[in-house]
């Protein structure tokens, strides 16, 4: 027993695709998952925003994973353009993204740890 699916324009609107930049930037920066502690208004709010947002850190490791693959992916360019191409310029460039793709990987490992320890009493 087959059972047929209705073609995609017949989806409803709840399950339209992102636009790709959109999807691009959530793909490699995690800021959207997590709730403004600072702009809850009342106790009750402040720590809703504070559990969301402890809840949201499990996903920190995956943007961490993904960050690292840039860092390696920079560096290994980098080394490759100077090694076998001896361009200085474009091998520092690739040399600098990976510092600035490091940087990124501190911030997520710092985050993940306060939130992940963080006491919500």
């Amino acid at each position: 027993m087959d059972i047929e699916r209705p073609p995609p324009q017949d989806l409803p609107p709840a399950v339209a695709e992102l636009p790709f930049f959109t999807l691009l930037y959530r793909f490699l920066f995690f800021d959207w998952l997590f709730t403004d502690v600072q702009a809850a208004r009342n106790l009750f709010e402040h720590h809703a925003a504070r559990v969301h947002n402890a809840r949201m850190a499990r996903y920190l490791p995956v943007y961490l994973r993904r960050w690292s693959f840039l860092t390696a992916f920079d560096f290994g360019l980098g080394c490759l353009v100077e090694r076998v191409l001896q361009a200085g310029m474009l091998s520092a460039w690739f040399f600098t993204w990976s510092c600035v793709t490091l940087t990124g990987m501190v911030v997520i490992t710092v985050a993940w740890a306060l939130l992940s320890n963080a006491r919500l009493s």
